[in-house]
């Protein structure tokens, strides 16, 4: 379902669009604009720093990509806004977020879908990567890679998550998509959509009981301020994704788009790399700042999600994903 934008927020979004696009650029040179809301210490954004370097290296100066992390051009949602409407080039989004845009996405959602970060790996580097990535273009959204987002877990205040029992009766802080709250609700916990900048606050407050994420974002987030417990079920590995709007790309000569989706597929070794160091200093600095971290049998969380794979395969589109997938084992 494609995003609605106000009045107001589309005028905000004109605004910004005309002050980005009136810095007086030499003509020769192609400035693409890539805002997203991470910080700049995260793994992703210094992946995107690589493409960028990349980008200028491979052109000889001729393309140059201008990054604004922090959401100084906005917040997720509306930095995916302004590509659809061809004012901002470039954004980084969960692939949680494209299920709206685009099914195939989905079924990157599944809990348990990958074997492992092996797995993983071999399925978005291949031509079921690349099906999924193309998926967007419809509501001007093209995917020019994915980034290693790792696996997502279950972390807590007050009680450890031993197994999908423990999580009844609290409230889990989830993105706002529809598979991540089927899976809360499925494992017995209560999905509460919460945008991520008032997560903190939620946590400190008791709006929400807990979260899940991955351990760069729990660490880098502070929440382990918070949070006791955190428990490495790893009931989703959900990547992320480098957009590009439609409208721009469309805009770019043949050369130029080589440079960009040749430099943004390089970087994805490279951001690999950083988010496997990241993973590991983030445990270590949450559990030396006294979170416990656990390592819970992982059979009874997939069990309790088994009947998510049962709806999908009524869907002859999702189900040939699956398979293919399944295939990549």
């Amino acid at each position: 379902m494609m995003l609605r934008i106000s009045l107001k927020n589309h005028s905000i979004l004109l605004l910004v669009s005309l002050l980005l696009f009136s810095c007086g650029e030499r003509e020769d040179v192609t400035v693409l604009k890539l805002g997203h809301g991470l910080a700049p210490s995260h793994s992703v954004h210094l992946g995107m720093v690589y493409m960028a370097e990349l980008v200028e290296e491979k052109s000889d100066g001729k393309m140059r990509i201008d990054i604004y992390p922090s959401e100084q051009l906005g917040s997720e949602r509306e930095n995916v806004e302004m590509l659809q409407i061809g004012s901002l080039a470039i954004t980084k989004v969960s692939a949680a977020i494209m299920e709206s845009f685009a099914p195939s996405y989905r079924v990157l959602n599944l809990p348990y879908i990958f074997k492992s970060k092996e797995h993983a790996e071999r399925v978005l580097d291949s031509d079921i990567g690349a099906d999924i990535l193309r998926d967007g273009e419809e509501f001007w959204l093209r995917g020019l890679a994915f980034y290693d987002s790792g696996s997502r877990s279950f972390y807590t205040k007050d009680r450890p998550i031993n197994h999908p029992d423990d999580l009844r009766g609290l409230k889990i802080r989830v993105m706002p998509s529809p598979s991540a709250v089927n899976m809360v609700r499925a494992m017995g916990g209560s999905p509460t959509p919460i945008s991520w900048g008032e997560l903190y606050t939620a946590l400190q407050g008791g709006v929400v009981d807990g979260a899940e994420n991955n351990p760069p974002s729990f660490y880098l987030s502070h929440h382990y301020e918070v949070c006791q417990y955190y428990s490495l079920n790893e009931h989703s590995t959900i990547p992320d994704v480098l957009l590009m709007s439609t409208k721009i790309w469309n805009t770019l000569t043949e050369e130029e788009k080589g440079w960009l989706q040749e430099a943004a597929t390089e970087s994805v070794q490279y951001q690999r790399k950083l988010w496997a160091e990241s993973e590991r200093h983030s445990l270590e600095q949450a559990e030396a700042a006294g979170v416990t971290i656990i390592y819970p049998d992982k059979q009874p969380f997939i069990e309790t999600v088994q009947f998510l794979y049962d709806e999908f395969k009524e869907d002859e589109m999702l189900n040939r994903f699956i398979q293919r997938i399944q295939a990549k084992e």
